[in-house]
């Protein structure tokens, strides 16, 4: 497969690129700071330096042509201000959409966050709330777009511990916390695991090898 992974360079995007390139897998990693081109390069990747909030259709578009398969693992970051949780979480992974539909790249995986289906609960006014109203809204367009394959990937409390290999992977799992390593190899088994075309899945923690709890999908 070739993959192209937007926010190249983020933590689960690295994790990802380096599971994908040791199964044998093509990737590109989309990255905003020419600088971090490095980082991808090492974790097996090819790179492409891509501001997804500035880019233009058709220039997203030209380095997706040829993907099998295309994946938002974009942010803004804990430390941004509202305005960019829009432009990134919600515009970026929209723009993702478009150019995969114009490109020709049915594929395309989404991860957004644990919760995001309860902002409308949370106070209105908390950056953390935009933050998720701004996932459910990437969310939502990608669920209406007929001309994609697509699986949204609701990750809980992500964490740096060293990966188990055991998660719970469901329609709804509860809340829980899931390292990011588990998070990156769930994620390159989701690419190829066709009972997950059309599903918003959540995923922490749990007992079950991963391979078994795609297979069981």
């Amino acid at each position: 497969m070739r993959v192209v992974i937007a926010g190249g360079h983020g933590q689960i995007a690295l994790r990802l690129t380096k599971v994908l390139a040791a199964g044998g897998h093509s990737v590109v990693g989309l990255v905003r700071n020419p600088a971090h081109q490095a980082d991808v390069v090492a974790a097996g990747g090819e790179v492409a330096v891509l501001d997804l909030e500035t880019a233009e259709l058709h220039a997203v578009a030209k380095v997706l042509t040829g993907a099998d398969v295309a994946i938002f693992s974009a942010g803004a970051g804990p430390g941004s201000g509202n305005d960019r949780k829009d432009t990134v979480d919600r515009g970026a992974a929209t723009l993702l959409a478009d150019a995969a539909e114009l490109a020709g790249v049915r594929r395309q995986l989404q991860v957004s966050s644990m919760g995001a289906d309860r902002a409308d609960e949370l106070d209105p006014d908390d950056s953390f709330t935009i933050y998720l109203k701004a996932k459910k809204a990437a969310e939502d367009d990608l669920r209406a777009r007929d001309g994609l394959d697509w699986t949204v990937l609701r990750p809980g409390v992500l964490t740096n511990d060293p990966g188990t290999g055991l998660v719970n992977l469901a329609d709804k799992t509860g809340r829980g916390s899931i390292t990011r390593d588990d998070v990156a190899l769930v994620l390159a088994g989701l690419c190829d695991t066709p009972a997950s075309i059309g599903r918003t899945l959540e995923l922490i923690a749990g007992d079950t090898p991963a391979a078994e709890a795609l297979a069981n999908l």
